[in-house]
């Protein structure tokens, strides 16, 4: 996403649709970096012996969130779609695994559903007479490496995208500003901004 070379002075807060939707597709991009981070992180998680599955948990959870959202969709339009995916310049069958993704968030989002095991209740029977309750469960595996590298370069192939999207709707933002009078434009609400660290006031 581009940024300017320096930090303005005054912003002013914009409440166009073409503002709107350029505020929807940083969203978007946000989460797919999101995405591309939590993969990253995976991917070194699961090159350890002994992986943190509860990191492990987060970082997949998150990532699968976090795409899955990219696709919501939006009033206007923003979202993306499969046609999207579809038009990713990547081998394999992308959009069914774009598909998967979308199942396994409903899974791992799913309120009534453990996402990491499933509990069975059995009777210890001994000599034809019930001597105790055993509650047993099965583990699910974790993602594997070459999951977590097909999620990551789907995720930064429609980052790209977003990108140029953005680009495009920053012109057109920017475009509709210059009609505006410098008191027109002193009518809009002030943006405060935030120092980032280091910098200098």
């Amino acid at each position: 996403m581009t940024a300017p070379s320096e930090t303005p002075r005054t912003v002013r807060r914009i409440g166009s649709p073409a503002a709107a939707a350029l505020a929807d597709l940083a969203a978007i991009f946000d989460d797919l970096q999101m995405t591309l981070l939590c993969c990253e992180r995976l991917v070194q998680q699961l090159s350890v012996p002994e992986p943190d599955a509860t990191v492990v948990e987060s970082l997949w959870t998150t990532a699968l969130l976090s795409y899955s959202r990219c696709f919501a969709p939006g009033g206007r339009g923003m979202g993306l779609v499969e046609a999207d995916v579809e038009g990713l310049e990547l081998e394999g069958e992308v959009l069914a695994w774009h598909k998967m993704l979308r199942q396994l968030k409903k899974h791992y989002a799913d309120p009534a559903t453990n996402p990491r095991e499933t509990f069975e209740v059995g009777v210890a029977v001994s000599d034809g007479t019930p001597q105790g309750v055993a509650i047993t469960s099965t583990r699910q595996a974790l993602p594997d490496t070459v999951s977590v590298h097909q999620t990551g370069a789907i995720a930064y192939r429609l980052s790209q995208l977003v990108d140029g999207r953005i680009a495009e709707h920053q012109a057109r933002v920017l475009e509709g500003t210059r009609s505006l009078s410098p008191v027109e434009l002193e009518t809009l609400d002030e943006v405060e901004l935030t120092e980032t660290p280091g910098s200098e006031g």
